[in-house]
């Protein structure tokens, strides 16, 4: 067997229904599946019941550990030669594999990973968050699926490698947040290749709201610090920009109040805000023209402020607890370790 899919899953039955029917519509057969039930309070045992006669598909359950002791569970028990990971919360697109297969015969390698991109049934706020996750304006495009210079580090939503790769380091390492990026950095320092695959991409759903948005992206602050702990160098200065840009914010939010305060009968405390302002502008064009929607606009300025500031406000948080206090690495996650 050529391939085998890994889909660790936690509480997301519907999620986990959704892409099981994506990967029946597969021009390419030679693969299994493989979910494993995280140690859910809502299981989905019968949804992936309901495909044993249309796809090769394995329904392991374990106590809750986090995805990474997930997939690695369902490593150990797969048979591919290659082993494809994806989030419960994608969609395949039925040319997916394909694409897989053709890059590497084309140009085989190692370990590799896909973009991914919104769906037309997705909500306006799905869609404002996945163009705020991709956009040049917040992320600089490291996530948007293109052609890079630098080396390509691939995101569990979307990754695979040999199995034998996946083995001979161990697997995903027992962090909670951040463990792909850290499985990518190992899979790079050992001299393995790594390649983006760029027809590979996957429809991403991500998080449904911007509460949950924000838990995911303050997470992923603190993770970029922790990374930085097991990976001296790894971090670049696209990486200390959300940071830069909430101290940025606060500042200008600060000094608009000040002027106010200090000059009660001018507008001067307009102008710290202008920078905000043309912005906000910038964003809300940018996404109403690609999406074709005002609304769309609309919700990506505020997707942006809850990325850009989440992360910032994480990345902080993070650096007092370990770099200015010496705290170790599960300090920063102690009250949402499990979330």
């Amino acid at each position: 067997m050529k391939y085998s899919i890994i889909i660790p899953v936690y509480n997301r039955p519907d999620e986990a229904d959704e892409l099981l029917e994506s990967l029946c519509q597969q021009t390419v057969k030679d693969f299994e599946v493989v979910v494993v039930e995280d140690g859910s309070a809502t299981p989905c045992r019968a949804v992936v019941e309901k495909y044993a006669d249309r796809l090769n598909v394995k329904y392991l359950v374990k106590e809750n550990g986090g995805p990474g002791p997930a997939r690695n569970y369902g490593v150990e028990r797969a048979e591919g030669d290659y082993v494809l990971i994806l989030d419960s919360d994608c969609v395949v697109p039925e040319g997916y594999l394909a694409a897989i297969e053709t890059e590497l015969e084309q140009n085989p390698c190692d370990a590799f990973g896909g973009p991914d991109a919104a769906h037309e049934s997705f909500t306006p706020i799905q869609k404002a968050i996945s163009y705020s996750m991709t956009s040049f304006f917040t992320t600089g495009g490291i996530r948007g699926g293109k052609k890079k210079m630098d080396k390509f580090y691939p995101r569990s939503f979307n990754m695979g490698m040999r199995r034998s790769v996946y083995q001979s380091l161990g697997g995903f390492a027992k962090m909670r947040f951040g463990e792909d990026i850290d499985f990518s950095y190992r899979i790079v320092e050992a001299g393995y290749s790594c390649r983006l695959f760029p027809a590979a991409w996957v429809w991403h759903k991500r998080r449904t709201d911007f509460d949950k948005f924000f838990k995911q992206v303050f997470n992923s602050g603190i993770a970029r610090i922790n990374l930085e702990k097991r990976h001296p160098g790894t971090m670049k200065l696209v990486h200390t920009l959300p940071m830069v840009f909430t101290v940025g914010v606060i500042f200008l939010l600060v000094s608009a109040v000040v002027l106010k305060l200090a000059l009660p009968a001018t507008a001067w405390f307009v102008a710290p805000l202008l920078p905000l302002l043309l912005y906000v502008l910038l964003i809300f064009c940018d996404a109403s023209t690609q999406n074709r929607s005002l609304v769309i606009g609309y919700y990506a300025v505020i997707a942006a402020f809850v990325q850009l500031m989440g992360y910032g406000l994480g990345f902080l948080k993070a650096w007092w607890l370990r770099c200015v206090l010496g705290k170790d690495e599960f300090a920063a996650f102690e009250k949402n370790f499990y979330d």
